[in-house]
């Protein structure tokens, strides 16, 4: 059996792995990342198909492990070129159904729901889906049987002893299979860092309840992941304990309200609920809005209140709002400016830096052992984390006695496989970052990195006219810049880039060059050359060399 991994191992995000046996493959998970800061206009990150559509006839199905879109957010681009069914809980399957909708591509597929602890027969394996805790209800690990033996695939957890919904993690049947024999363990190392155990989503409540008691005649916005119906919950128990009414704010955390309650997962009356614009009708201390945007992202709802861009919500001095979650990696600098913003117009706000109002969702070292000593593996293979976790992960594993030739740790694009009971690498595939941005679709590097160049380093502009028969210029070199601060020095390294152009196109026309294009790339290479070498620039070069 071989596994190749396309996304999850060194970062967090883009989760998809491709379990391969007699020829035929079911992926597990197609998720998406989001940007870093520097990667100047994406909006989305999506793993490297390529080597999935090259087999896309053997492919029999996509099992998704939980709802999170860093496990389910990459399907619309996937299943418009491998169309097979997908298989997940019923409100992981609500959910993928809710964004494939919008992208007008669920009517054409099949969605199969399974049960907790149901046992289904998948391509060439059977796939059992083991209940676990996480930060989103119906969330699954995978107990894969296959002719190379038991893999346990750990999805997104933590070991909650007291969940909201009541649904505990099967200790017990993974205790079994580790009765039984467990070839090979791949677990989530996001918290692996971390000492001690992840404190139960069911203290978030109580965080949320005093908050809420010490202000009874403030208006209460809480912001959290639209998936975190667990979180959400709590937030109206708490509210409606004050006899306050609840207004929710932002699509998803309407649509995904919607799912859970028609799924029986979210308990709320609906005549507990009002309409966003008719908010302003009741005092401060009779409301609680419930809204998304705890990321900062500005399209959502919470950087919207934060600009004073709501339609029927001003955020005033009245106002305390709460981000009930913590911010991913990469998204600090969003999550202090929408602070930075709520607390400019008035509003006081309470993040997980000062109460905890807030529990992560993945398991922490306490959790991750007591899943080596259920599981008792044979082989590892940390997953879902940035190096540093992996790598935490598998010392972890060695200090539960596992030995150095039993683990394997592996990044994007490795290939491995399980056989005779051990685990060995099996070679590398294609697993770059494939960038989306808006409606243009898929871009490449290079966009990206003259991005980064313009805003570090601005552009420079370099044009002149060549008169093609006598091969001489007969306009002057003009350079000229955008981004650059008009200091004296910058003037002056402009006068010498026009020079050292000049010069480079004088040498070309000697030789006898003429070509339009073969000048203006002797002007760029110069222009790059000089910038680099002696000014440590990395400008883009714009080079408009005319020939008549």
């Amino acid at each position: 059996m071989r596994i190749t991994f396309l996304g999850g191992l060194g970062e967090i995000g883009r989760n998809c792995m491709a379990l391969e046996q007699d020829g035929r493959i079911v992926i597990v998970d197609a998720g998406l990342m989001f940007p870093e800061p520097e990667m100047y206009g994406v909006d989305l990150i999506l793993p490297d198909f390529t080597w999935l559509l090259e087999r896309r006839d053997r492919v029999d199905a996509i099992v998704l492990t939980h709802g999170h879109e860093d496990h389910t957010g990459a399907l619309r681009y996937l299943v418009g070129n491998v169309n097979v069914p997908i298989y997940g809980s019923a409100l992981t399957l609500g959910f993928a159904r809710h964004r494939l909708s919008e992208a007008r591509l669920a009517r054409e597929l099949s969605f199969i729901e399974v049960a907790d602890g149901e046992r289904r027969r998948i391509g060439p394996f059977d796939v059992e889906f083991i209940p676990v805790t996480h930060s989103v209800p119906s969330a699954h690990a995978l107990a894969i049987h296959s002719a190379a033996g038991i893999i346990v695939h750990s999805g997104d957890f933590k070991f909650d002893l007291m969940p909201i919904d009541g649904r505990r993690s099967d200790l017990s049947r993974l205790a079994a299979l580790g009765d039984e024999g467990v070839v090979l363990l791949l677990a989530d190392s996001t918290n692996a860092e971390e000492p001690g155990f992840t404190p139960s989503e069911s203290s978030v409540g109580a965080a949320l309840r005093r908050v809420f008691l010490e202000r009874p005649e403030r208006r209460m916005v809480v912001a959290c992941f639209a998936s975190h119906i667990h979180r959400v919950q709590q937030i109206i128990d708490v509210a409606l304990e004050q006899g306050r009414r609840i207004a929710l704010m932002g699509r998803s955390m309407e649509a995904n309200v919607k799912l859970a309650r028609k799924l029986n997962l979210l308990h709320v009356d609906s005549a507990h609920f009002i309409d966003v614009e008719n908010i302003v009708r009741y005092q401060p201390g009779e409301v609680c809005v419930v809204c998304t945007g705890s990321q900062g992202e500005p399209l959502a709802a919470l950087a919207k209140l934060s600009r004073g861009d709501q339609r029927f919500m001003k955020v005033a001095d009245e106002d305390t709002v709460v981000l009930s979650s913590h911010p991913i990696p990469g998204n600090e600098w969003s999550v202090g400016r929408v602070i930075d913003d709520l607390h400019r117009a008035g509003a006081e706000v309470i993040h997980s830096g000062v109460e905890p109002v807030h529990a992560s969702g993945h398991a922490r070292q306490g959790e991750l052992r007591t899943l080596q000593q259920l599981v008792r593996p044979a082989n590892f293979v940390p997953i879902h984390g940035e190096y540093r976790h992996m790598v935490h992960h598998r010392n972890l594993a060695h200090s539960m006695g596992l030995t150095p030739r039993h683990t394997l740790l592996c990044e994007d694009g490795d290939q491995i496989e399980v056989s005779g009971g051990a685990i060995r690498r099996a070679g590398e595939v294609p697993a770059g970052l494939h960038y989306i941005v808006g409606e243009a679709g898929e871009i490449d590097d290079r966009p990206i990195e003259e991005r980064r160049m313009l805003a570090e380093h601005g552009a420079v502009q370099v044009s002149a006219g060549v008169d093609a028969q006598r091969g001489v210029l007969v306009s002057p070199v003009r350079v000229s810049a955008r981004g650059w601060f008009d200091t004296e020095s910058d003037r002056k390294l402009l006068a010498a880039l026009g020079e050292e152009i000049r010069e480079a196109l004088e040498k070309g026309l000697e030789a006898g060059e003429r070509d339009e294009a073969a000048l203006n790339k002797l002007a760029q290479r110069a222009a790059g050359r000089m910038l680099g070498q002696r000014f440590r620039r990395q400008s883009v070069v714009l080079c408009a060399i005319a020939v008549f």
